[in-house]
């Protein structure tokens, strides 16, 4: 019988989520902890709002998808 090698590396352990263990693996208290922590390390993020070059081109983005969906319209009908 041949042995069969895994594509996984050597020391990787695949896991597999388990359908018989119902309910989050982490309690609530956990679950909150790391919520609190990750906003406090976001906030400061979303607080300095979006450059003035990144709303530009999104600005540029929309008008030129608004140009190109009523080219699309008018070549359909």
């Amino acid at each position: 019988m041949k042995e069969r090698k895994s594509s996984r590396p050597e020391g990787l352990v695949q896991v597999r989520p388990s359908p018989a263990r119902p309910g989050p693996a982490l309690n609530r208290e956990i679950q909150t902890k790391i919520g609190q922590q990750l906003r406090a390390v976001y906030d400061d993020i979303v607080d300095q709002g979006v450059p003035d070059r990144f709303a530009d081109l999104l600005r540029n983005l929309d008008t030129k998808a608004v140009r190109t969906e009523g080219v699309d319209k008018d070549a359909s009908e």
